[in-house]
């Protein structure tokens, strides 16, 4: 089991780190999926999120990738609401937290595959500080109960606003370590963190991450790495489907 759960998540640290995505979106179902359970998966996924996209945002910063004015509205409200999500969980039945995950896979996979990429001068330029704040508000409500980063719905929804892909992704990947580490310490003052995984899953993440930004940089194309994660994202979430029944 070790060896699998090395494995897998190097695998998907490696997928998801090529859009600035956290991989606890799509590790939390497949330890689900191997026989551990939700609990404990959840805080696994929340601090291999913090890790990796700790590491992939230094290097936007370093960079000058990153817009600091927009990601703070949406990393304040997203710290505190995923405190809230993580609380809330455990009152919340599996097989809800399950549906709401579905549901969840199934429309960040389909905006990533059919959004449309728009000319670079019809992107917003302004900063809508409450929309972004709405945006982190519902990601950390989400990666909370979820026992993921909030990046998967970040990303859709500040596309839906109007921002530019390449700054959603640097904004998404400085967001995402802070709701997957109020997350992730909720869950270890409930109790819920298996440590052992937890460190074989971190040291594989870290190392996925950290060759997945490398070769994003250097080999793939935006438009590309959006197809491959959200054929990932849709065919996790028909098995997750089975889950329900």
């Amino acid at each position: 089991m070790d060896i699998i759960i090395f494995s897998i998540a190097l695998l998907a640290s490696f997928v998801f780190s090529l859009g600035g995505i956290g991989s606890a979106i799509i590790l939390v179902p497949i330890m689900v999926s191997l026989g551990i359970p939700i609990n404990s998966a959840k805080p696994i996924g929340l601090f291999i999120n913090t890790v990796s996209m700790t590491g992939a945002s230094i290097n936007n910063i370093k960079n000058k990738r990153l817009d600091f004015k927009m990601g703070i509205p949406i990393i304040i409200a997203s710290f505190i609401f995923a405190i809230i999500g993580a609380y809330t969980s455990k009152f919340v039945p599996n097989k809800v937290v399950i549906g709401i995950f579905v549901l969840f896979l199934i429309f960040s996979g389909l905006m990533f595959l059919f959004h449309k990429k728009k000319e670079a001068n019809h992107y917003r330029t302004d900063y809508p500080y409450f929309k972004l704040s709405l945006i982190g508000a519902f990601a950390g409500l989400l990666s909370g109960i979820l026992g993921i980063g909030g990046g998967g719905i970040i990303s859709p929804l500040m596309l839906m606003i109007g921002i530019n892909p390449k700054k959603t992704t640097t904004i998404t990947a400085f967001v995402v370590p802070f709701s997957s580490l109020s997350g992730f310490i909720t869950y270890w003052i409930m109790g819920s963190v298996n440590w052992r995984i937890l460190i074989i899953a971190t040291i594989a993440g870290t190392i996925g991450a950290t060759l997945g930004t490398t070769f994003m940089q250097k080999k793939l194309n935006v438009q590309t790495v959006k197809k491959i994660l959200a054929i990932i994202l849709l065919l996790m979430a028909v098995k997750m489907i089975f889950k329900l029944f």
